[in-house]
């Protein structure tokens, strides 16, 4: 027998256990009211990696978005200068807040805002 004369027959016995097994598969979800997911309903979400229902991503949604604004918040307070084509901290303004702070007598306020 040549390698087509195989080739061919295999392919033959290939498609019918397919067929058998579409056939099976079929019954099976009739017999046990079975609903088989399609493939798209379970890929992940980008949004939603995790799976959570709509409350719950909206609520963490908001708590990421409030954390964002704290951060930029904090961030914004902390006095910036370029120095040689990068941002550095500006020694000199924290200096001049921290005598400030102690000339008012806010000597708490004085230690809390030192980076």
């Amino acid at each position: 027998m040549s390698w087509l004369v195989l080739l061919g027959l295999s392919l033959f016995v290939f498609f019918i256990f397919v067929v058998l097994f579409r056939k099976f598969v079929g019954y099976m979800k009739k017999e046990q009211n079975l609903v088989i997911e399609s493939f798209h309903d379970a890929l992940i979400d980008k949004d939603n990696p995790v799976g959570l229902n709509k409350d719950e991503l909206d609520k963490l949604k908001q708590q990421q978005e409030e954390a964002q604004r704290h951060l930029r918040d904090v961030i914004s307070r902390i006095p910036v200068i370029q120095k040689d084509g990068r941002f550095q901290i500006d020694e000199e303004a924290i200096r001049q807040r921290r005598a400030a702070a102690l000339s008012n007598g806010s000597a708490e306020t004085a230690t809390n805002d030192s980076v």
